[in-house]
């Protein structure tokens, strides 16, 4: 479904503020894949996602997905069909537009055939209005109000129901809840699990919580140096406790896992 094959970034190349931020990186997603993945500050976590996503060509190897080259496919053309929450709630959303204009646009965006001048039917706006009504925050009576009224929590559920709501050929989820507070982030990663279970949704979640990284989904990788370094799933996964984890990467790097925001996830 997604295959990447030995994909290499270094940015600034050439200077002494040279950055390899991956390094021959491969990987298979089978359809309905639901992948977490752990790893310290700069393992490539996000920048493997903007390479997905197109935000920059990669220098080397190949990103396929749904059986096409997109190596070189430019990132609009991608947001097409491919979703993607940050962990910022106000990267997602346009605050000086309604609910309501903020859906239409993404739903124009994602549906096939559709153009800049396509109009927002009436059937299409009691599409938003029951897709609102899932989220169970009463957005569904406020379409007419800027999105910038809304907390951080309504705006990321918003910026998730905008992502899925024409379902993508894959999800990226860049550790989308960690700016919310544990209530609402709880509830948005509900709706997460909701959401991609129901409509089989390929999706790679990162996130700092290792408890979360072997509860949800079907498969957890651990990247450092750009690279995966550990590629778990099924009953090998299941038996998983966060110390493996943590002497699986030890093992698999060399070194120990030294980010903060992980180990302090452990503790709490």
């Amino acid at each position: 479904m997604l295959r990447i094959e030995n994909i290499a970034k270094t940015f600034n190349p050439g200077t002494i503020n040279a950055k390899t931020a991956l390094s021959g990186l491969s990987l298979h997603l089978k359809k309905g894949d639901f992948v977490t993945i752990i790893g310290s500050n700069g393992a490539g976590k996000s920048t493997l996602f903007n390479a997905v996503a197109g935000a920059f060509y990669v220098d080397d190897g190949s990103i396929e997905l749904d059986g096409k080259d997109i190596t070189f496919v430019p990132e609009h053309k991608r947001s097409r069909y491919i979703g993607r929450l940050f962990q910022d709630p106000m990267a997602g959303t346009a605050p000086g537009m309604t609910i309501e204009e903020n859906l239409a646009l993404a739903f124009l965006r994602t549906t096939e055939g559709s153009n800049p001048f396509s109009r927002i039917s009436r059937k299409d706006k009691e599409l938003f209005r029951e897709k609102l009504s899932l989220l169970d925050m009463g957005l569904e009576d406020r379409m007419k109000q800027p999105v910038g009224l809304l907390s951080g929590g309504q705006r990321q559920a918003l910026t998730l129901l905008m992502a899925t709501m024409v379902t993508p050929k894959i999800l990226l989820l860049d550790e989308h809840t960690a700016a919310l507070d544990p209530g609402t982030a709880d509830k948005v990663l509900k709706l997460t699990r909701e959401i991609v279970e129901k409509d089989k949704i390929t999706c790679m979640m990162i996130t700092h919580n290792m408890h979360q990284a072997l509860e949800l989904g079907n498969r957890t990788f651990l990247m450092a140096d750009g690279q995966i370094v550990l590629d778990v799933e099924g009953e090998e996964r299941s038996h998983l406790t966060v110390e493996d984890l943590l002497v699986r990467f030890r093992e698999g790097t060399g070194k120990e896992l030294d980010n903060d925001r992980i180990l302090l996830s452990e503790r709490s």
